[in-house]
């Protein structure tokens, strides 16, 4: 799933290119698109994209009288259209511009899980990102110890709900723990001053580093594309000390480590149940 790093570079792509074009029609290709019914598509119809922008890993496409948010989730993409066919592979919305050209939203797969909804204006504690915490990126040390500071539980998965903090999913999950030389099991309520500080300088230095990478392109990166120490490297070797990276693998998703960067050498079991290994 596109985390924060490639949803803002993303936004970024968009506003260069398709900023001041007027909004002519929208067309809900799949009816799972369309996430809302008021305020309805059609007024913003004759007005100007303004800008496109990001929270979380959401997508909104501002005009003045409503805005579009999208959200990706897995497989989806919002890419230019230059076909514009009736039924395209896996086309769920499209936005049409007075000058002819469009935005596809799509999706691979078959959950079809990708949405938009159309809203006055994008306000924080209203949905569709009621539920979201503050960008993670955006929060200095004592504030990412605020965010954390009640969640006994793992942080791997702390990091990567969005009630706390916003916009970390899988990869970056297990980035940032591997260069802060945390174990993604540690109980993030526990977590020392100094801990919280390498936890607050790894999500700024691996979101930054991702950030770079995605401006380098000219559309969003695929998982497999996007740079990182850990994440997907199961038997290879750890950038930092030689050690093999190592995997907990869960249902839909894996948790990658470093047992000696992160847990002290030790080995952690791969279930859901256990801590270590003996």
């Amino acid at each position: 799933m596109p985390e924060i790093p490639e949803v803002r570079a993303h936004a970024e792509r968009l506003t260069a290119e398709f900023g001041g074009a007027i909004l002519e029609t929208f067309v809900p290709i799949s009816f799972t698109a369309l996430k809302t019914y008021a305020p309805a598509p059609d007024v913003a119809y004759g007005s100007p994209l303004l800008r496109v922008g990001q929270r979380g890993k959401y997508l909104s496409l501002v005009f003045e009288p409503a805005t579009f948010v999208v959200h990706l989730m897995q497989g989806g993409r919002l890419e230019p259209d230059e076909k514009q066919s009736l039924k395209p592979r896996g086309g769920l919305a499209r936005w049409v511009f007075t000058d002819g050209r469009a935005l596809l939203l799509s999706e691979a797969g078959t959950e079809k899980r990708a949405g938009v909804w159309v809203v006055e204006e994008l306000r924080e504690g209203e949905e569709p990102i009621a539920h979201l915490g503050p960008d993670a990126d955006a929060l200095d040390a004592a504030g990412v110890a605020e965010r954390i500071g009640d969640q006994s539980k793992r942080l791997h998965g702390v990091l990567r709900d969005q009630h706390p903090m916003a916009g970390i999913g899988r990869r970056l999950a297990n980035e940032i723990t591997h260069k802060a030389q945390l174990s993604p099991f540690a109980n993030a309520s526990k977590l020392s001053a100094d801990e919280v500080e390498r936890l607050h300088a790894a999500i700024q230095g691996a979101m930054a580093e991702s950030l770079a990478y995605e401006r380098e392109r000219d559309d969003m990166s695929s998982s497999k594309e996007r740079p990182g120490a850990v994440h997907h490297r199961k038997g290879e070797t750890c950038p930092v000390c030689g050690d093999t990276v190592r995997e907990v693998a869960y249902v839909k998703y894996t948790v990658n480590y470093c047992a000696t960067c992160q847990t002290d050498g030790k080995v952690l079991a791969d279930n859901t149940t256990s801590k270590f290994l003996k």
